[in-house]
C-alpha cells in the first residue's frame, strides 16, 4: 500500500512513470518487492504497459491490482486509480490488523491454559496421584478418571502429538482438494455465530472489491471474475460466478445474489436499488461500510464473551483435578476416624 501510494504522490506530481518507478526501486528494501519493481521498470523501458509489466509479476501484484491500474491507464487516470488503490490496500490492512488484535488475547490465554495443563498431567500430577494407586480402598470415579488421564498424558504424550500431527496433515490436504474445500466452505457457513461473522466478512470483501473495481472503471464482467477468486469461500463464489453469467446474459447481479440465499436481504436490496439509479459502485462502497462496523462490533463482542469462557473452563478443569484428588484425602481421614 505504501509503494502505491508513493507511486500516485510521484505521478501527481508530474514526474514521468519511468522515474517515478526508480525511485520506488532505489528506495525499496525489501529484496522480494524491489526485484519485482526492477522488473516492472526494465518492462516498461522496453515500450510495456504499467499494466502488463504488472501482470508478468503476478506473485508482487494481484488479477484485481494489474486490472485497476490497467483501466487507470485506458481512462488517463492512473495517478488517481493509484491513490483509490492504496486506500483499498490500507483499509485490507487495517482490518487484518484490528481482527488479529481482537484475536490475540483469547488466543494467547488458550495456548497458555493448553501448556500449563500439559505441564501438571505430564510432570506434576503423575507424583501427586501416584499414593492413590496403591490404595486398597474403593476410589470415587472422578478420581479414577484423573489417573486414567495422567496415564495416558504422561506415558503417551509422543502418541497424541503424533496423532494430532498426523490428523492435521491429512485434513489439510483433503480440504486442499476441490471437493474438501467446498465442503469446508459449507460447513464453516453453518457454525453457530462464527457462521454468520465469516458471512459478514465475506460479504464485506466483495462489495468493497467490487466496488473499488467499479469505480476505478474495471468492466462489470472482468471485474466479478476478480471477486470471485478473491471472496475467499467457494459456496460465495458460486453465488458470484451465477451473477457474472446473468450479467453476460444481460441481467441483474442482485437477482442470483438473492436466489443464492447466502446474501443479507438489505445488500441484495441495495445492489438492486444501485443498479437501477447507475450508481452500483457508490452502493457497493457503502454497503461495505457498513458491513466493516458491523464486523468491528461483532468481533469485540465475541471477544468480550470468549474471554470469560476461557477462564471458566480452565477453572472447571482446574477444579475437577482439585476434587478428584481431595475425595480419596477425605475418605481415607473419615475412615481413620
Amino acid at each position: 500500500a505504501n509503494t502505491t501510494r508513493q507511486l500516485a504522490t510521484l505521478l501527481s506530481s508530474g514526474l514521468p512513470l519511468m522515474e517515478a518507478l526508480s525511485v520506488l526501486v532505489e528506495q525499496e528494501e525489501a529484496a522480494a518487492l524491489k526485484s519485482a519493481l526492477s522488473s516492472v521498470r526494465d518492462s516498461v523501458r522496453e515500450g510495456a504497459s504499467l499494466a502488463d509489466a504488472l501482470k508478468a509479476n503476478p506473485r508482487a501484484f494481484s488479477p484485481l491490482y494489474v486490472n485497476m491500474v490497467s483501466a487507470g491507464e485506458a481512462s488517463g487516470t492512473l495517478e488517481i486509480t493509484l491513490a483509490r488503490l492504496a486506500d483499498f490496500l490500507d483499509e485490507q490492512v487495517r482490518f487484518r490488523g484490528r481482527f488479529s488484535a481482537a484475536l490475540a488475547y483469547p488466543a494467547l490465554m488458550s495456548l497458555i491454559g493448553v501448556g500449563v495443563l500439559f505441564f501438571l498431567f505430564s510432570f506434576v500430577l503423575p507424583r501427586v496421584v501416584g499414593m492413590f494407586e496403591d490404595m486398597r480402598q474403593q476410589l470415587p470415579f472422578m478420581t479414577i478418571a484423573l489417573l486414567w488421564l495422567v496415564q495416558i498424558v504422561s506415558k503417551g504424550w509422543w502418541a497424541i502429538l503424533i496423532a494430532f500431527g498426523a490428523a492435521f496433515y491429512y485434513l489439510r490436504r483433503y480440504f486442499a482438494t476441490p471437493a474438501g474445500k467446498a465442503r469446508f466452505d459449507e460447513g464453516i457457513l453453518r457454525l453457530p455465530v462464527f457462521g454468520n461473522l465469516i458471512k459478514m466478512i465475506a460479504v464485506s470483501r466483495f462489495t468493497r472489491t467490487l466496488g473499488t473495481l467499479l469505480h476505478s472503471g474495471v468492466p462489470t464482467l472482468a471485474a466479478l471474475d476478480i471477486v470471485q477468486s478473491v471472496v475467499g469461500n467457494t459456496v460465495l463464489a458460486g453465488a458470484i460466478q451465477r451473477a457474472r453469467e446473468n450479467v453476460r446474459e444481460g441481467e441483474s447481479i442482485a437477482e442470483p445474489l438473492r436466489r443464492s440465499g447466502l446474501f443479507p436481504p438489505v445488500v441484495v436490496q441495495m445492489v438492486s436499488v444501485g443498479e437501477k439509479s447507475g450508481e452500483l459502485e457508490k452502493m457497493l462502497l457503502k454497503i461495505s461500510e457498513s458491513f466493516d462496523r458491523m464486523v468491528e462490533t461483532r468481533i469485540t463482542a465475541l471477544m468480550s464473551l470468549l474471554e470469560p469462557v476461557i477462564i471458566l473452563v480452565m477453572g472447571l478443569v482446574v477444579g475437577f483435578i482439585v476434587i478428584a484428588i481431595m475425595l480419596p484425602i477425605l475418605q481415607m481421614s473419615s475412615g481413620v476416624r
